[in-house]
């Protein structure tokens, strides 16, 4: 038996690590990554908190930009600033000064990734800004450095180590990085006092932002599509109804539309237990006269815990006055991916 990785040839001689010691590399990989974390809260201080008001205080965006690696965590940051609340847009650092340099106005801060501080396309934009008169907060691991020192804030992300045994590749300072840009949109966020319904408008595509936007009318079933049978009638004639609609159950209405109550398979097993005949009894006399109802304008996430506290698969939908104006059932909001 070998550590050698099935489903994978070597050529002649060639011999891979065993399996302990791929392990024993991830693990010092993730330590030393773990041990750069935790070295970052103790350097919050008040530079922190003045680059939180930078943001804050700009009538603009939040201009992140970087290169290389820096660059990649810089468009992450950039998508979870704008994502939380704060404006924000990723600037690549290399085609700033080929025209793209255009997209920082009066008013934006620029946030500038660099863990040397001295990347020299980013240094080739301090002029332009000053010009502007943006505030930069810089982000670099050299706290010597030309960006550190040109910036108007600067927050300090040095490792002592990278997570590369050759100490070469961006990869513990990159986590840095991406931490510390967590730190400042987390901190906007809740100074602006961004919510979940906040969070939601922007995600309208995502699970989130179905439960919390998505209302019952927008998903229940209208008009022809509902069960619906007055009270006099058979329950004969009101399973033709049910069975015609397959909500599993049907309502019975008043002249005016108003809920006076349901049928569902329940109430027919009950009525059967009876011995209540299907050709002689009428709705009134076997349905639920207190059904389980929601409102259109509620949140459709609101008819799921509905179903699940009372253990039931649908619901009638009715208006301020009673009137019965929709109905939905499991199938209905999983569809509508709010399950």
């Amino acid at each position: 038996m070998t550590d050698q990785p099935q489903g994978i040839s070597t050529e002649p001689g060639q011999a891979f690590p065993g399996g302990s010691a791929l392990i024993a590399a991830g693990r010092r990989a993730l330590l030393i990554e773990a041990r750069a974390l935790a070295a970052l809260p103790a350097r919050l201080d008040a530079a922190f908190a003045r680059a939180c008001q930078l943001c804050l205080a700009a009538p603009g965006r939040v201009v992140v930009s970087g290169l290389g690696k820096p660059g990649h965590i810089g468009a992450k940051i950039a998508a979870t600033l704008a994502s939380t609340g704060t404006p924000a847009v990723f600037l690549h650092a290399a085609e700033a000064s080929h025209g793209d340099l255009g997209m920082v106005a009066r008013g934006d801060v620029l946030l500038g990734l660099s863990n040397s501080g001295e990347t020299t396309e980013l240094l080739a934009l301090l002029p332009y800004l000053r010009r502007l008169n943006v505030p930069v907060i810089a982000l670099t691991g050299n706290a010597s450095s030309t960006l550190a020192r040109e910036a108007s804030v600067h927050l300090d992300i040095h490792v002592e180590e990278e997570a590369c045994p050759l100490n070469l590749a961006p990869t513990a300072s990159t986590t840095a990085l991406l931490a510390m840009g967590d730190a400042l949109a987390t901190a906007l966020l809740e100074a602006r006092g961004f919510t979940s319904e906040d969070f939601a408008r922007a995600h309208p595509g995502g699970a989130l932002g179905r439960r919390l936007l998505l209302r019952v009318a927008d998903v229940m079933r209208r008009g022809e599509q509902l069960p619906r049978v007055p009270a006099h009638v058979t329950l004969e004639e009101g399973l033709v109804e049910m069975g015609a609609k397959g909500l599993g159950l049907a309502a019975i209405t008043d002249e005016a539309g108003r809920l006076c109550g349901v049928f569902t398979d329940g109430d027919l097993r009950r009525a059967l237990d009876r011995g209540l005949s299907l050709r002689t009894t009428t709705m009134a006399d076997a349905m639920t006269h207190t059904p389980r109802v929601v409102r259109p304008e509620q949140l459709a996430a609101d008819a799921v815990n509905s179903m699940q506290e009372h253990r039931i698969t649908a619901l009638l939908v009715v208006d301020a006055d009673a009137r019965l104006v929709g109905a939905l059932n499991i199938h209905d909001l999983l569809r509508a991916g709010v399950v």
